[in-house]
């Protein structure tokens, strides 16, 4: 959850970055820095790890004269949380300096050609590679903001970035493609802010523009230039914001739930932040309390949570049983307290718990404790009471979520969980190396493909607009999927408060299909995966009843013409990941048929975020 600020205007700019970064702190970070511009175009450049405080300490030190800058808090994803992996990163001549959010997925590949040019690379994060990479347009005798665009249209991924360069000392340039966190940029009186987040920016304006997807922006102290990512003007409109404590954290959306699930490519760099190091493909859990022994003595894991948490605790089953080979259950919080279980240090309880505070999963935690079971629990809030019982706890770093609907906590709930079982399995020796790199391949790429998927909401506000109105559904899957089935209904049911039911779809036959007609919209979530044949059998069967059905399908495959009423299309990844990627078409079809029916969206009727109560 990394934050960005720049700043440009008659003021003192070191002044305004520390207090603006200070303001994101609540984001979450490890790193943070500043990079100035002083009177006469010097460029200087100030890291810390640690807190804002460590570098306002430092900055100290030195009386920079300068009314132009950018800064950062880093969660680290590519090296270790320290003063060389920090940002800002600057190119080889010290003249440009930039910040980043996202995952630059291709970094390894511009790295090296880069390598290979002689420049010479200091820190191991991917963030790097922008800086080398506009100096690399300007040799070839590009100007800056065709270097610039040259370079976002380069690197792929979902990526916000901030660049100064001390040849243009009175202008911050920025781009944004994809969904990698906001960009906000506020008009203030002869100086500009901009930042990834609203609170960053108040008290010094209230008129704002937000940058979208593959647009640029060149900032001076009185006005902005908008180009899109072809590098041709565009307009852009600016709002002027309510200062109230709903609109800084809802911003330019209608309601939290929806700023959320655009929330969740970043939530997902940051779940995998400094854990995965994708220069050498390893994870790495800060701190973990079992040996590499203790984890290959490990006979059992039970996965316990409840709704939501329920949900993902029921995906990874399946993962660590085929990575890490390690029998493993899964129960609701609230009935394996209940049980009368046989367990020993040998077993490995693993508890999952947005707010640390559920009661019912804190009891189950508790009660068991006695019989020493190792225990972990995944968290959103890892300071809370889940914490105390376990003996670790893993941060989801999913941020702030208001509403009450879980979506990116979910999200990074199942990223965690993922890392997790790769985790072990490197230390079980289960997994071989090559397999291992292309799990991580494919991980590093999931932001990017989520970014791209909220870029198509047409198709579920046409499916809201033609069911709204039913009073039933029934979602079903395999394999994977039937926890993202039951969680589709659950979130249908959480918001617009319209009855609906998650089955496994082999199940159907045994019930459910007495159900089966034109008024019953049949939810069928079929990718292009291993259980593609038996799922195509169920939705025949459904259709032979004349049910209504709407296929999650796999874009680009031809499987599932002719078969459905309404078909949504996903991107293709691994079978393993496509669980994570299925969450956004379950939570884009209950916001929007919710938004139809005049639901409360972010308070629904009879539900709170934290369950604290049996």
């Amino acid at each position: 959850m990394c934050g960005i600020i720049g700043y440009v205007g008659n003021n003192y700019a070191p002044e305004i970055l520390t207090n603006s970064l200070k303001k994101l702190e609540y984001r979450g970070y490890d790193s943070t820095g500043v990079a100035l511009l002083d009177t006469n175009a010097k460029l200087t450049i100030q890291k810390s790890s640690g807190t804002v405080n460590n570098l306002k300490k430092n900055l100290e030190k030195y009386d920079v004269d300068s009314k132009i800058g950018i800064g950062h808090t880093r969660w680290a994803t590519h090296g270790e949380p320290n003063n060389i992996n920090a940002h800002p990163h600057t190119d080889c001549t010290k003249k440009i300096s930039i910040v980043h959010n996202g995952i630059i997925e291709n970094h390894q590949e511009i790295r090296n050609s880069l390598e290979k040019l002689g420049h010479k690379f200091l820190s191991q994060t991917d963030s790097e590679c922008i800086s080398h990479l506009i100096e690399n347009y300007l040799d070839n005798n590009d100007d800056i903001e065709k270097a610039i665009i040259k370079t976002a249209n380069k690197i792929k991924g979902a990526n916000v970035v901030l660049v100064i360069s001390n040849k243009h000392p009175n202008k911050i340039f920025c781009f944004r493609i994809g969904s990698a966190g906001g960009l906000i940029i506020a008009h203030g009186n002869d100086e500009m802010l901009v930042s990834s987040d609203i609170p960053a920016i108040i008290p010094y304006a209230s008129n704002i523009t937000y940058l979208s997807s593959n647009e640029i922006a060149i900032i001076s102290s009185k006005k902005v230039e908008y180009k899109n990512i072809d590098g041709i003007s565009i307009s852009k409109k600016t709002t002027t914001l309510e200062l109230n404590e709903e609109s800084i954290s809802k911003g330019e959306f209608k309601h939290f739930m929806l700023k959320e699930i655009h929330d969740q490519p970043q939530s997902m760099t940051d779940a995998i932040g400094s854990r995965v190091s994708f220069i050498d493909n390893k994870i790495k859990f800060e701190k973990f309390p079992f040996t590499d022994d203790e984890i290959k003595q490990f006979s059992k894991i039970i996965l316990i949570g409840m709704g939501t948490s329920l949900h993902a605790c029921m995906v990874a089953k399946s993962w660590f049983e085929s990575i890490t080979k390690i029998p493993t259950e899964v129960d609701n919080s609230s009935e394996f307290r209940y049980r009368d279980l046989i367990l020993n240090e040998n077993h490995l309880i693993i508890s999952i718990s947005q707010s640390g505070e559920t009661a019912d999963t804190i009891a189950a935690m508790e009660k068991f404790r006695p019989l020493n079971p190792k225990q972990i629990t995944l968290s959103n809030s890892p300071k809370a009471q889940t914490s105390q019982i376990a003996d670790y706890t893993i941060d989801i770093r999913a941020g702030i979520e208001i509403g009450v609907a879980s979506t990116k906590t979910f999200m990074c709930s199942l990223t965690t969980l993922y890392l997790l079982s790769l985790f072990m399995a490197e230390k079980r020796n289960s997994l071989t190396k090559a397999k291992m790199n292309a799990k991580l391949s494919e991980l590093a790429k999931l932001p990017g493909i989520i970014s791209n998927m909220l870029d198509n909401q047409k198709q579920y506000k046409i499916i809201a607009n033609k069911y709204y109105n039913y009073s039933n559904f029934l979602y079903l899957g395999r394999g994977l999927n039937y926890p993202l089935a039951m969680e589709g209904a659950l979130k249908l049911k959480e918001i617009s408060y319209i009855h609906a039911e998650g089955y496994p779809a082999g199940e159907m036959k045994h019930g459910p299909i007495a159900l089966i007609d034109q008024n019953m919209p049949v939810v069928i979530l079929i990718p292009k995966d291993k259980m593609l044949d038996k799922m195509l059998i169920n939705l025949n069967e459904v259709k032979a009843r004349k049910g209504t059905i709407i296929a999650i399908a796999t874009e680009n495959e031809n499987y599932i013409n002719n078969l459905a009423k309404d078909i949504i299309f996903i991107p293709k990844t691994s079978d393993d990941l496509t669980p994570i990627i299925m969450s956004i078409p379950m939570q884009f079809i209950s916001y929007y048929i919710a938004l139809n029916k005049e639901c409360n969206i972010d308070m629904p009727r009879n539900l709170a975020k934290s369950v604290t109560v049996e």
